[in-house]
């Protein structure tokens, strides 16, 4: 009794679908090394304190301006700090997603989803 398929053109189509999900994971694998090699400036207060972190987002260097070294201004020093890290992670962030639609075409994985499945 048939089932109303081609067994042999759903095992291609699998086959076919199998060999997509290994290259997206080669392409994302590739995007991610490209990811960490790169560095992300962000900055705060007019670009008085700058912050570079890696593609992984670890704190890379930080800039701050002599005319911030003032002891009354530290509390505002510290602010824009956490400002400029802040500014960086988002660029980061946007980064990441802008590459990540370029290697699957817009589909909407959940965060750390491997391929393939």
């Amino acid at each position: 009794m048939s089932c109303g398929f081609d067994r042999s053109i759903v095992m291609k189509n699998l086959a076919g679908l199998m060999k997509q999900a290994t290259q997206m994971q080669a392409r994302m694998e590739e995007m991610q090394s490209a990811l960490e090699a790169m560095t992300i400036e962000g900055s705060a207060g007019a670009g008085m304190v700058a912050v570079t972190l890696s593609g992984k987002g670890d704190m890379r260097a930080i800039r701050i301006d002599p005319k911030l070294a003032d002891p009354a201004e530290m509390e505002m020093l510290q602010d824009l700090i956490v400002a400029a890290c802040a500014d960086a992670r988002a660029k980061l962030d946007v980064r990441a997603a802008d590459e990540m639609k370029k290697i699957t075409g817009g589909l909407n994985l959940p965060p750390g989803m491997k391929l393939p499945f």
